[in-house]
């Protein structure tokens, strides 16, 4: 890896370029550097979540995540480099396994709300999107490992699910979105 950052005002980004981690200068508004840029705020966001009343299990998975993400920023930062493993992509498959099972089927579409919690998982589940779109964008431009990608498609996932886990948490539920059909469902069993 390049050089750690020693002071934090370095002027070198003036001109709007900023220093990868090979030391190679690029556009502030680079794909690579949007990428970059979506995963740093995911990684903030699920800061911000961790701010929250958790389950220990979910906080520990959550703070392993949070070092996985910085794994993935760390590749993305040194085009060619490998930091993030193809076993952090299973041990989310593995996580989504596990909360997933003691959930519900779905019966409608469910709004990003409920509890704090739930909300702000929601909230790391579109900004994960984001950086997937992102990252695959970036791959389409230059070779990327697959496990950023698939990382961070299956993060989004694991995120809907554990906002699903946390609306739970208090025995709250899903906050399901008004369809017509769902309407009719209910009045039928009324």
């Amino acid at each position: 890896m390049g050089n750690r950052l020693t002071q934090i005002a370095t002027r070198t980004g003036d001109a709007g370029t900023t220093g990868l981690g090979n030391d190679q200068r690029v556009s502030k508004n680079s794909t690579r550097i949007h990428a970059m840029g979506d995963v740093d705020e995911l990684n903030s966001h699920i800061g911000l979540l961790l701010c929250e009343p958790l389950p220990d299990d979910v906080r520990s998975l959550l703070v392993q995540v949070q070092h996985q993400l910085f794994n993935l920023g760390g590749e993305l930062s040194i085009p060619g480099y490998e930091l993030l493993k193809a076993e952090a992509v299973l041990q989310l498959d593995e996580a989504l396994a596990h909360y997933n099972a003691s959930l519900p089927r779905l019966q409608e579409f469910i709004l990003p709300a409920g509890t704090r919690a739930a909300s702000q998982a929601h909230v790391c589940r579109t900004v994960a999107r984001r950086a997937e779109r992102v990252v695959v964008g970036l791959g389409s431009e230059e070779t990327l490992n697959d496990a950023p990608r698939q990382y961070l498609n299956r993060l989004s996932d694991l995120m809907f699910v554990l906002a699903r886990v946390l609306n739970r948490m208090d025995g709250g539920d899903d906050v399901y979105w008004q369809s017509e059909r769902l309407a009719r469902s209910q009045a039928a069993d009324n």
